[in-house]
């Protein structure tokens, strides 16, 4: 039975919110939010159709609720809840993913029922601490981790980073054969069908969907696709859309296809960690972070339940590896059974980067270097060693030396673009000519420079400068919303020895500022002290530009060192560099 709940009060102001029920399997109802006038997600797409917003709610012996919905559902989700569900009687809240849209009424859930168990991975638990500031019980799992509700509802739980927030797991119910899979699979569509019956009304919106969302993760949906070979499905329940019910299969299929294809040529980096050792978690993510940015895919791989075939698999086809040194299983005993895989799949045409993670017991870190030395790898950062609690500074080494693996993969691609280009335009476009300047920034204990020609001043009420950061640039996470800086102008007569220092490649973690004659302005962040004249700014807005941000940030103060001075001025000859 479908029972649909509108709610008049958000017709105006937010468009059309319908509240759909069903029962889907046995003791098993879905709570599809039906978001019927949205037309943007995400930011970066437009939707035609629509979306919806599903949970799931599962009554054994024990009763747990499969992820929440959008905030702005919170009267008719609220209302159904706490008319059909005795708060007592929940036991467990299962968060496949903590994006919003899914997990907005967490906070009131737990308000309602404070006794709830929260399930979710160790990523999704550590979200949610940071987005709702009280205590609550959680529960972590994992790939190969169960949850037994009683009355057959035996649930499994499998790992599924990177889909699209690092946080997603997936939830398999044996008792209905039911796979809950939050985004994956899912599509933004709203219509009345609870189910996939019209798949001719939906591809267009389930490709789309696929492109915008999983596609950048290709081998990561190849993972998870073969994580849930073994389960019989009768029934994938998504978080967006129509649950996949009559072509479950050829749906599943073409997002094995899809991912396929795409990996065929695609360059990633493998990252092999055990993800509750030390301080692995907080590592690996700032090293991806820095990866990503250079537009190189990341595979995350816990070694503590990846297969032999998945680790083989993985580290022979990667263009680059990194490794967190997993603890030694015995002080006797012979190396990490994972370690080893890894050692006999790599090849000499990869790339490597190795850290301990602070457990204490990790495997040796240097005689595994020397390993892939000999095999042939390039190691392209210096082994980072975690001997003691990671500070700011760790993670802006680890995200630096992220972004030196990244840049070093994509080195001849970046030469392969620039020669694409039309040697006519190449030549006219070399001939905007820009002033030279040195952005320092400094935020906590982090602090990085870097050299700009791509700037201008952008408005006059308020005054605004306007800049051009490469993505892959180190000093980008630095130039956030509300972070400050300063523009430092170089001087034409005596730009050289700054030129020179700044446009070194510094080490990972290394001190931009060493031998540097600065002074600190008011918003902290370093004054060249022998720049011609220098600008206090705050960033207020940032533009995406293909591969580059464009960063608008408005002027609080600055001052001219040499008013006879002159601009230093770059001419190029060519549009392909800096």
């Amino acid at each position: 039975m479908v029972a649909l709940i509108d709610s008049p009060r958000n017709l105006h102001a937010q468009g059309r919110l319908t509240l759909q029920t069903a029962e889907i399997a046995a003791e098993t109802t879905a709570f599809r939010c039906l978001d019927w006038d949205r037309d943007r997600f995400d930011i970066e797409f437009d939707l035609k159709n629509g979306t919806t917003y599903n949970s799931f709610l599962i009554r054994g012996d024990k009763t747990a609720l499969i992820d929440t919905t959008h905030a702005k559902f919170r009267e008719q989700y609220l209302a159904y809840a706490t008319e059909n569900i005795n708060p007592f009687e929940l036991d467990y809240l299962i968060v496949n993913h903590t994006e919003p849209d899914h997990s907005g009424l967490i906070k009131e859930i737990l308000a309602w029922a404070p006794h709830v168990v929260v399930v979710g991975s160790k990523v999704a638990i550590q979200f949610l601490e940071n987005m709702i500031h009280q205590p609550f019980e959680t529960m972590v799992v994992k790939s190969g981790h169960e949850l037994d509700l009683g009355q057959g509802h035996k649930l499994s739980f499998v790992s599924a980073p990177n889909l699209h927030w690092p946080d997603t797991i997936f939830t398999y119910d044996a008792g209905t054969r039911v796979l809950y899979t939050c985004d994956v699979f899912g599509m933004h569509y709203c219509d009345d069908f609870l189910f996939d019956e019209t798949p001719h009304l939906l591809e267009a919106d389930f490709r789309y969907y696929y492109d915008c969302l999983m596609g950048p993760n290709a081998r990561s949906v190849l993972m998870a696709l073969k994580r849930i070979d073994n389960f019989e499905v009768d029934l994938v329940a998504t978080g967006h859309g129509p649950l996949l019910r009559y072509h479950r299969q050829s749906w599943m299929e073409k997002y094995r296809q899809w991912s396929q294809n795409q990996v065929q040529t695609e360059t990633f980096v493998a990252l092999f960690y055990v993800e509750e050792y030390g301080y692995s978690d907080r590592i690996v993510k700032a090293i991806a972070e820095g990866i990503s940015k250079t537009g190189v895919a990341v595979e995350l791989v816990d070694m503590s339940v990846a297969d032999s075939h998945e680790v083989r698999e993985l580290a022979h086809s990667a263009a680059g590896i990194v490794v967190g040194m997993p603890p030694q299983l015995d002080q006797n005993a012979a190396m990490h059974p994972a370690l080893s895989t890894l050692l006999t799949s790599v090849n000499s045409k990869q790339s490597m980067g190795l850290f301990e993670t602070g457990g204490g017991h990790d495997e040796p870190i240097y005689p595994v270097r020397n390993r892939l030395q000999a095999i042939g790898l390039k190691e392209v950062f210096p082994p980072i060693a975690i001997k003691d609690t990671p500070s700011q500074s760790t993670d802006q080494l680890c995200y630096e030396a992220g972004i030196d693996l990244g840049q070093w993969l994509t080195r001849d691609k970046s030469v392969q673009q620039s020669k694409q280009i039309d040697a006519h335009l190449d030549r006219a476009l070399g001939r905007i000519s820009n002033g030279l300047y040195i952005v320092t920034a400094k935020k906590g204990d982090l602090s990085s420079a870097m050299i700009a020609s791509w700037v201008m001043q952008a408005s006059l009420e308020p005054l605004g400068v306007a800049i051009s950061v490469a993505k892959d640039r180190a000093i980008e996470m630095l130039l956030h919303g509300g972070d400050r800086f300063v523009l430092n102008v170089l001087e034409e007569a005596n730009y050289q020895p700054l030129m020179k220092h700044f446009l070194k490649r510094f080490p990972p973690g290394a001190d931009r500022f060493a031998g540097i004659d600065t002074y600190p302005a008011n918003n902290g962040s370093p004054i060249l002290a022998k720049a011609l004249a220098y600008i206090e700014c705050e960033v207020s807005n940032r533009y995406e530009c293909s591969d580059h941000m464009i960063v608008y940030a408005t002027v609080k103060t600055g001052r001219v060192a040499k008013r006879d001075g002159l601009t230093a001025v770059h001419h190029r000859k060519a549009s392909n560099h800096y």
